[in-house]
């Protein structure tokens, strides 16, 4: 909690630093001196938010950005089940993608709202869309019928691989 504070204090000291600078260049307009005390902010700013670390950690390119692969879970021909086949069902399937965030191949996961024919989605840290496949098929509702799902390669921000670290700060009952 301390460093967000420090880094925060020291990005505005070098953000002073810099327009002090800027001020004392007799040379330059006002609208220059607005012009530089802009792009020096931007720059200061840039430069003192990047973490190499993390970008290491969570497979970021030098945008921020990775490869995943979405899976959209549509309504599958096998729907007609019992209540008690049915909930056993679900049990199965959230226990599956329990097994799959516990191994850091599925980031995020979440039903959609309404009774339409798209379900859910899964977001995969997989190389291939054919290791997304393999996941995909080991979903009980998949094997079961009672979902199916298309497969779409995505290019999203790194910091979702964060998201399970997060969410588990946030959930007063687990799933």
């Amino acid at each position: 909690m301390h460093t967000k504070y420090i880094m925060r204090y020291f990005k505005t000291f070098i953000s002073s630093f810099i327009l002090l600078g800027v001020l004392a260049c007799n040379s330059l307009e006002s609208g220059d001196v607005d012009e530089v005390i802009r792009k020096d902010t931007l720059i200061a700013q840039t430069t003192l938010g990047y973490d190499s670390i993390k970008a290491a950690e969570f497979g970021a390119d030098a945008y921020g950005m990775k490869k995943y692969v979405i899976a959209f879970l549509k309504r599958g021909p096998n729907r007609d089940l019992d209540s008690a086949k049915s909930a056993e069902l679900q049990a199965a399937h959230m226990a599956n993608i329990g097994k799959m965030a516990e191994e850091g191949k599925l980031v995020l996961a979440g039903p959609f709202f309404g009774d339409g024919d798209l379900r859910g989605i899964y977001i995969f840290d997989v190389q291939s869309l054919e290791e997304a496949e393999a996941l995909t098929q080991s979903d009980p509702a998949v094997q079961a019928g009672s979902l199916i799902m298309e497969l779409k390669e995505w290019y999203g921000s790194a910091a979702l691989m964060a998201i399970n670290e997060i969410h588990e700060t946030l959930a007063e009952t687990p799933m």
